[in-house]
């Protein structure tokens, strides 16, 4: 059986309100971030999520999947809950999977740099090549 959760976190990141969508699956946590306009009501929310999920990317997954369901002590059940309560922003997790997926697109954004320079590069050789032949006519 394939268990995986998945977590929406809504949150002002100065000057927009940020969507972080993550879902833990067995073969890790993978995580989306939208970026909304102003303040968004939570059935503006529901209706993006339902109506774009197919265009979300998501970041390549990061290792460690869902934590087994086991028994917690009360103690620690409270501790964790006077932690979750507190702000901590995205969870590390989430962090990496966006700083992974951060690289992985800057990886492309080179390589389409890289590739639109050199096709300017050959550009410019050829016409400078059809002008030296045009001066060596002599026209």
């Amino acid at each position: 059986m394939c268990v995986s959760k998945a977590r929406l976190t809504v949150y002002f990141e100065a000057p927009f309100w940020v969507g972080l969508y993550q879902r833990e699956e067995a073969d890790g946590c993978q995580v989306s971030k939208v970026t909304f306009g102003g303040e968004p009501r939570d059935q503006e929310v529901l209706d993006y999520f339902q109506s774009h999920w197919r265009e979300l990317e998501f970041s390549p997954p990061v290792a460690g999947g869902p934590a087994p369901d086991r028994a917690i002590d009360p103690k620690r059940a409270r501790r964790e809950a006077r932690k979750a309560v507190q702000p901590t922003g995205t969870g590390t997790k989430a962090q990496q999977a966006l700083q992974l997926q951060r690289e992985q697109m800057k990886v492309q954004r080179k390589a389409d740099s890289k590739e639109r320079r050199e096709a300017e590069r050959e550009r410019k050789l050829a016409i400078r090549q059809e002008k030296r032949r045009k001066k060596h006519k002599g026209h």
